[in-house]
């Protein structure tokens, strides 16, 4: 707790800032339900607040995300996180979080030559024979220049902002301590375990800020796909590349979304949608390593109908037991079997106790929609979406690994019906589900998973007698413990700390009736209105002591009901 109240007090100007923001967007009753209004008290006259009407017009999730916009880098990352958990989120809230970009004004390249050479530990210019000090991208982290090396190689320098770490590590400090908060403020909010969030999320972006973790992950791409040539994934120079800048090769072609541009190019839009579909899928069912954000602006189309991917700082990764998970949901999903996606839905619920028998009859309503509708018909990225709503509604939370996929899924749709007004994921789909679940009853593999758990039990019963010699030592020495999870312990625990306080209250409003009745006998003393003084005023704090326990026992039964 005090390491806590340090760091907070390290970043107090980013914390009044942040406040402010939030205040300036109409959520000032969420900033006091933290606790965090008390510091701005003092300063509220500092506070430029739009007018109360001009606040209430917009719907929340709109003034949520233009706060996120202008707090920055760090929360516009958290709201694009925040549109991939389609689970937790309504779909006017996604829609919100989608328009979340992190374009920011580019940095005048004199700005940034310094950082760049010392990066390099030398001058650009002797590395480089041409260095285009205009950017051709720029967003939060970093931006992005042309240049071409002394073989003539043409290459791209993606280059970290200078001192953005600084600040984003502040960030990243009171958005874990914000995720605290809630849990605290917010039981409800506990079974989507912010603090877990938060953790997550800064893993996630530090690998982002360093782009050499960036350029590791793109190699790994390139490797997946070697064997195919209707793929391109640029080739990084490691020989530049560090954790603040990434080169690569240029890529030129179609950018994705200059889809005007392809018919004149002689590029066949069917043929790029289909090569675009099988290659993420390929990604996430056979790789079980998947390109998570794969819009329009992080693909380009190449002469051959090639499919170039770009960008890969966000990425996501499915270990074995997921992916068959994701396997029977998509094949129940395709095959519309009620009782395989129970099955994986179960599955995810952990430690949630379900209603099974309501989510089996609601997932029968949901599949009925589709009943007859042919494979042409379904669009998959709705499908989706409407098994994550009726996981809302079950209040059943996405594994924080499916969040990214589900959102890269339905990402990917777009983009191919974008190209292909007539493109249907499920055709795309139903071989690869096909071709993985064969897969598992193949001889090698069922030989793999036969030895696996031969190996598994065996250890389990050979360290079976020292288990249980370690058990008797611990209660021979009464160091025996048995940790039990009560639901509903914290709200117990509260309830009876509540009814001990009345009861001390109750014995001492009774201790001072009974001793202010027999001071009143006394003539002696100090005298009020023509009492005894010290008798008069028992009676007084003795009768706002009733007056509290009867009104705190009013709420709490109200509370209740």
């Amino acid at each position: 707790m005090l390491k806590e109240t340090f760091s907070v007090m390290r970043d107090l100007p980013r914390v009044r800032e942040i406040i402010s923001v939030m205040v300036r967007h109409g959520l000032g009753n969420l900033v006091h339900r933290l606790g965090l209004a008390k510091g701005l008290e003092r300063g509220a006259d500092l506070l430029h607040l739009p007018g109360e009407h001009e606040i209430e017009a917009l719907d929340a999730p709109v003034r949520v995300r233009r706060a996120l916009e202008e707090l920055g880098p760090t929360f516009i990352k958290l709201g694009q996180v925040f549109a991939t958990r389609v689970d937790v989120f309504p779909p006017e809230w996604i829609a919100e979080f989608e328009k979340l970009q992190s374009n920011v004004p580019a940095l005048p390249f004199a700005q940034i030559l310094p950082e760049l050479t010392e990066i390099l530990g030398c001058d650009p210019h002797t590395v480089f024979a041409e260095l285009d000090p205009v950017p051709i991208g720029s967003a939060s982290i970093a931006q992005v220049h042309r240049a071409k090396l002394q073989d003539g190689h043409d290459v791209v320098l993606k280059l970290r902002r200078p001192g953005i770490t600084a600040k984003i590590e502040a960030d990243l400090r009171i958005l874990a301590h914000i995720a605290g908060l809630m849990e605290f403020e917010f039981p409800e909010t506990r079974r989507y375990q912010p603090r877990r969030i938060a953790e997550e999320f800064t893993r996630s972006l530090r690998r982002e800020l360093n782009l050499s973790s960036e350029a590791r992950n793109q190699d790994r791409f390139a490797q997946n796909f070697a064997a195919n040539p209707d793929i391109h994934i640029p080739r990084v120079h490691w020989a530049y590349t560090s954790e603040r800048l990434n080169v690569q090769d240029w890529v030129g072609g179609v950018a994705g979304n200059e889809l005007a541009l392809l018919d004149p190019a002689g590029l066949d839009r069917k043929v790029l949608a289909a090569r675009g579909a099988d290659a993420v899928l390929k990604m996430v069912l056979i790789d079980g390593y998947f390109h998570a954000d794969p819009h329009p602006g992080n693909v380009k189309y190449l002469p051959g109908n090639q499919v170039a991917f770009l960008d890969f700082g966000m990425v996501g990764r499915l270990p074995h037991p997921r992916r068959d998970q994701i396997v029977d949901l998509l094949a129940a999903l395709a095959e519309r079997d009620e009782h395989g996606i129970l099955n994986v839905l179960l599955e995810w619920t952990g430690d949630v106790v379900v209603d099974e028998e309501q989510l089996a009859v609601d997932i029968a309503e949901f599949m009925f929609n589709y009943e007859n509708l042919s494979l042409k018909d379904i669009r998959f990225g709705a499908l989706l979406n409407d098994v994550a709503s009726l996981m809302r509604e079950h209040e059943i939370t996405l594994p924080a690994d499916l969040t990214l996929l589900f959102k890269a899924l339905v990402t990917l749709e777009g983009l191919g019906r974008q190209l292909d007004p007539d493109f249907q994921m499920v055709p795309h789909l139903t071989p690869f589900v096909r071709e993985v679940i064969l897969a598992r009853f193949q001889p090698k593999a069922l030989y793999k998973k036969g030895k696996d758990g031969l190996y598994e039990a065996f250890h389990l019963v050979a360290g079976l007698p020292r288990d249980i010699g370690k058990l008797i030592k611990q209660a021979r020495r009464g160091n025996l413990r048995v940790d039990l999870d009560l639901k509903r312990l914290d709200r117990f625990g509260s309830q009876l700390a509540k009814s001990a306080n009345r009861l001390t209250m109750g014995i001492v409003t009774g201790a001072l009736i009974i001793g202010s009745s027999i001071v009143m006998t006394v003539k002696s003393g100090p005298m009020l209105f023509g009492l005894p003084a010290f008798g008069f005023l028992g009676f007084l704090i003795a009768f706002f002591n009733t007056v509290w326990l009867v009104f705190s026992i009013w709420v709490s039964s109200k509370e209740e009901r």
